[in-house]
Formats: C-alpha cells, structure tokens, sequence
C-alpha cells in the first residue's frame, strides 16, 4: 500500500496572540457567538472573511510537505504570503520525512509546518516536536469528529487534519455484482470466480511474506480481536494487551479456515501486488484504501465500493481511520503566523478541495466532504466506510504491534497453530513494551 500511514506490517504559544486567535474564527467557518457557525472558506454574514496578522511578521514561514502536496499548497501559500508581507517556502519531501523532521526541529533547522499521517503523533509528542493547534469548540465542530480524533491526545487537538483513509473493499461488478453481506458470502462469489475460470485469485487483501496488520485489522476486529483496552479518558491502555487473548486467537482461527491451506481467501503471494491482480482481472476483489482509487479507474473496468464486511454472527468490520494532517511545530520561529496559516488557509473549504484535487481522498473539513461527494460517489463510499472504523491509535506503542502481530497473521495463514501463535506474539509485544520500544 501507498503508505502514508506507517503500516509497519505510521508550548510555547506567544501570550499576546491568545487573545487575537478569537479574530480567526472565520478562518474554519465560525463567526462570533452570537452569529452562529459560518461554513468554511466563505464569507461572514457581514462581509467577507478578513482578519489583520496575529502578530507582526518577524520571518518568512517554512513548510514541509510531499510533492501532490506541495503543488497544490503554492498557490495558497503565495496568497497568505502576499496578504501578510512574508515569504511562504512550500519544500517538496519525499522519504522518511518523519524522522527528517524530527532531527531537524531539535538541531533547531526544522519548518513551521509539516504534513504527516496520523500515526507521527505519538513520535512528534515524545520528541517534543509538535505544539497544540488551537481549536474552538466551533470550528471543531465543522472537521469530521473522526478525523480530529485521529489527531488529538491527552485532551489536546495536534495537528489539523484535511483527509481521511481507510480500507474499503472493492469488486469487479462482472464478477461480483452485489456487495457482499459478510465475509462468508465475499468467500463464496470468489471461489466460485475461481473455480468457473473467470478468476486467478478470489481475494486481493495484501498479507505478504511478514504479514500486514494493517490489512488484516477489519477482521480481527469483527472476530472479537483489539490491540489495547481504552481508558476511561478515552486514551489506549497499553497494559490491556489484547494480542494473545481469546478475541485474537479466534481471528487466529478464522484466518487459518480461509488460509493456505483451508479455503484459499488469504495468500501471502498476495502483497503489493494486490491492486494490480484486481486491476488486472484476475480477482473479483480488492482491500485498499484511497491510495488504489487512481489505478481502479484507470484500469477501466466496472467496480463498485463498499465496506469490508464482517464475518457471520461476529461483531462489525472495523477499519482503521487514519488521517492525514499539517502538524504545528514546537519550535517554529512565528508561531502565531503558522497558526493563522493553519487556520485561515488549511481549514479553509478551499484550501481542502484543493489539497483533494491533488489527492483524491475523503477532505476532513465536512462542507468540503459534502461538495466532493456530490460529484464522486466513491469519495462518499470511503467516507461511508470510514464511519465504521476506528482511529489509528497514535501512541508510540503501536511501534511493538505491527511486527509480531503481522508475523502471526502471516504463519497463521500458512497453517500454524492459531492460539499458540497468538500467544507467542503477545508475549513479544509486552517484551517489547517492557523495553521500551
């Protein structure tokens, strides 16, 4: 997969700009109190959306950004330069961006801004490399809550999302022309593709060789499967492991019934080939998120989009929502004039549709969603999906999961024994917690 979300197999605040952050209320849609929410990007009742520097520019502001990214940010930070009488660098990244970032923000060389996965957050938080974007109760309430969860910790609201990803299933509407009720049902019309020559493989879900968690996670969920028990805050409970427990040693075994050697549905020849082996007819289906949307249509053949299904008599599929977001930098030298960036150009539906264009996925911002899906109804298909998921946790302990987890996934689909794999994969997920990895 695309991988913008690491799937491993993802304050200082200058006292005089708190009062004048209330001026930028229009900059998400919001008016005064007592005027009531004005949707993002427009015009206040009273006149259009203005509001006068947060404080007087003392520097130019610097963003990191991946290329997609990058073209469609120029033109909106040109503007915001030009409005404020300062030099907005929009510098195209390309690989472990993350990591460079924090390097370069605590040797003090790093931007006022980066755009990030969701899964950055806990690094960026433990590193000290991430400040609070300052949010009112109104202009949260015009991001999609699920996207604004994906970036918050600890009662705090980190970064400002603008897109949202999660798994999805797609079919080849020739092949399989119904959505498919549960896992069962998506299992039978594959074989049946199979056998009847019309198909190579019944299932394009990425497993490989090491496993993908990731992939895997709406059906480990549906069996009863979670990584760590939630706190009454809300927050994870890494001390409640649920790898090794009963939940994930019947996903085990449901994994192993449609594996390798049972039913056939999961195959670790099946990686990042999946899209093609869909694209190329030779599955009736595909699990990927938004990142695969750009080839399905190109390849040209009929497809529909609908949620990975559960399986029969167990609980919902529930995907992993990740999102995708412009962090605030701790250290950046104007920080009340990126946040003004944040929040009159980033949380604008303007500036959402634009960084959509560039990369088709579900905008954050709800009346940007809206406008999207009234045109692409697979955009709406992915939003639809992703309001059955679950937030990528974001805590630095999802770095011991992917490995052991995927492993077991992977030897279980070859036909190893699924309680005893699950167990064994607990246990090296707690050593690894214990050590502090």
């Amino acid at each position: 997969m695309r991988h913008r979300i690491t799937r491993h197999r993802i304050i200082h605040r200058r006292t005089a700009a708190l009062g004048l952050l209330a001026l930028l209320v229009t900059a998400c849609g919001g008016t005064s109190p007592s005027a009531g929410p004005t949707p993002a990007g427009t015009a206040a009742a009273d006149g259009p959306m203005t509001a006068p520097p947060i404080a007087a520019a003392e520097g130019d502001l610097v963003i990191w950004a991946q290329s997609q990214q990058a073209a469609a940010l120029q033109p909106l930070a040109d503007r915001f330069g030009k409005e404020h009488g300062v030099k907005v660098t929009v510098v195209p990244q390309s690989v472990n961006t993350q990591q460079a970032y924090v390097t370069a923000t605590n040797a003090g060389k790093g931007p006022d801004l980066v755009v990030g996965a969701s899964d950055w957050l806990g690094n960026l938080v433990q590193n000290g490399t991430v400040a609070p974007v300052p949010l009112t109760a109104q202009q949260k309430a015009l991001f999609q809550p699920a996207a604004l969860a994906a970036v918050a910790r600890d009662g705090q609201q980190y970064g400002l999302p603008y897109a949202t990803e999660t798994l999805v299933l797609f079919r080849n509407t020739e092949l399989a022309p119904a959505a498919p009720a549960t896992f069962e049902d998506l299992a039978g019309t594959a074989t049946e593709a199979v056998r009847s020559g019309k198909a190579e493989v019944p299932l394009a879900l990425p497993v490989g060789q090491q496993g993908n968690a990731y992939a895997l996670q709406p059906l480990f969920t549906s069996a009863g499967g979670h990584l760590f028990g939630s706190k009454p805050d809300g927050g994870w409970d890494t001390a409640d492991l649920g790898v090794g427990g009963p939940g994930s040693i019947a996903a085990g075994e449901l994994f192993k019934q449609y594996g390798e050697k049972g039913a056939g549905l999961f195959n670790r020849s099946v990686d990042t080939n999946a899209t093609s082996l869909f694209t190329g007819r030779k599955s009736p289906y595909l699990v990927a998120g938004p990142w695969a949307l750009g080839q399905v249509k190109q390849a040209g053949l009929p497809y529909a989009i609908s949620p990975v299904p559960g399986w029969a008599g167990k609980g919902p599929a529930r995907p992993f929502v990740g999102v995708q977001a412009f962090y605030l930098s701790a250290k950046a030298k104007n920080q009340p004039l990126a946040q003004e960036f944040l929040l009159r150009a980033i949380g604008s539906e303007e500036g959402q549709l634009a960084l959509y264009q560039a990369s088709p996925e579900p905008p954050a911002l709800t009346s940007a969603l809206t406008k999207v899906t009234a045109d692409d109804p697979d955009i709406g298909a992915f939003a639809a999906a992703g309001a059955a998921g679950q937030p990528l946790p974001t805590i630095p302990a999802m770095n011991a999961i992917w490995g052991p987890l995927g492993q077991a996934e992977a030897s279980i689909i070859a036909g190893a024994d699924p309680a005893e794999t699950m167990r064994q994969a607990g246990e090296a997920i707690r050593a690894a917690l214990a050590g502090g990895h």
